[in-house]
């Protein structure tokens, strides 16, 4: 049973940072790729960032310098470091990986940016 667990969101200042963290397990982590959604009230769900099991990135450009993925497999977890907190970051933050063709999904971690 594939089991992706965020935490580390809340609330924090506009400039301020937050590092976002996705425990996992039911999967071959090593050789998962990983990403970081979003979904703000209204919007749909849009990519932020994704991480290849090799380690390549990419970003969404609107937080492309401002935000960093990275894994940790002997964790099994994958991290998002947000700096530079903006209004507009304010969204649900969902882990997520592929696994067979199927996309899994965590809860959700809720980011506040206040201005």
């Amino acid at each position: 049973q594939v089991q992706l667990v965020e935490s580390g969101g809340g609330l924090v200042q506009a400039g301020g940072s937050l590092r976002l963290s996705c425990a996992t397990s039911g999967i071959i982590f090593a050789i998962s790729t990983m990403g970081w959604y979003r979904q703000a009230p209204g919007k749909q769900r849009e990519l932020v960032a994704r991480i290849s099991s090799g380690g390549n990135t990419n970003y969404a450009d609107s937080v492309k310098g401002r935000f960093t993925i990275s894994r940790e497999n002997a964790k099994n977890t994958v991290y998002l470091q947000m700096n530079s907190l903006k209004p507009e970051d304010t969204a649900v933050y969902y882990c997520w990986t592929l696994r067979r063709g199927n996309d899994y999904w965590g809860q959700g971690t809720q980011v506040t940016v206040s201005s």
